[in-house]
């Protein structure tokens, strides 16, 4: 919705460090159009380990947030809480949109295969046997992802969702420290969605924000 605030009658609180993993959760809500209160952690404190957040979250993880009386962490809970809930921005297909399992599909792999590969592959951990590894091998994450973003321009064809806000900044990230090789298809997707207005906005927050938290 390109930054119009929708109201809605619940505060929603966002616990955010900037340069981290919840960046994307605040490009998603830049996207929502949601109207939202950050509160800042510092990783360089440890703020994220400090009894105040602890009891937010007590694996000491960001994003977090508290919308109502409602607590949701795990980033892609929290991606499918918000595009959900604010489902007026389309970023989300419905219950009985045939995407829908497609989408859920790729925000899961995030968690279940992506991250846990990349991980083990830059700790250079071997990922454990076939039947005890959650991804099978790093380089058939990669492949299947790369497979995946071929037909583009989005993961859900000519529709973009907020998978794409988590997966675009992803591999910003990943490549960026070269744990994620910079394939032609990989690069091309991530500049399309890291260079959309909200992405851009949030990357001027959230450096004004990394100042404020280093004073």
């Amino acid at each position: 919705m390109g930054g119009t605030k929708v109201t809605d009658n619940l505060p929603l609180k966002f616990y955010h460090a900037p340069n981290s993993r919840s960046g994307g959760v605040r490009v998603l809500l830049e996207e929502l159009g949601a109207a939202y209160d950050v509160h800042g952690i510092s990783l360089a404190r440890q703020d994220q380990l400090k009894p105040e957040f602890l009891a937010v979250n007590p694996l000491g993880k960001v994003p977090a947030i508290v919308h109502g009386n409602s607590l949701v962490t795990e980033q892609v809970a929290i991606y499918i809480y918000l595009a959900d809930y604010f489902s007026e921005a389309g970023l989300a297909p419905g219950l009985h949109d045939p995407q829908r399992g497609p989408y859920l599909r790729w925000l899961a792999y995030y968690g279940s295969c992506f991250e846990p590969a990349i991980v083990d592959h830059a700790q250079k951990r071997e990922p454990g046997t076939r039947g005890m590894s959650p991804y099978g091998t790093y380089e058939g994450v990669i492949d299947t992802l790369e497979a995946a973003l071929k037909a583009g321009p989005f993961l859900l064809g000519e529709k973009f969702s907020a998978a794409d806000v988590l997966w675009g900044g992803a591999l910003k990230w990943t490549m960026g420290f070269k744990i994620v090789p910079e394939r032609p298809v990989f690069v091309s997707y991530m500049e399309r969605v890291t260079s959309r207005p909200a992405a851009l906005r949030v990357s001027e927050l959230d450096a004004a924000l990394a100042t404020t938290l280093s004073a």
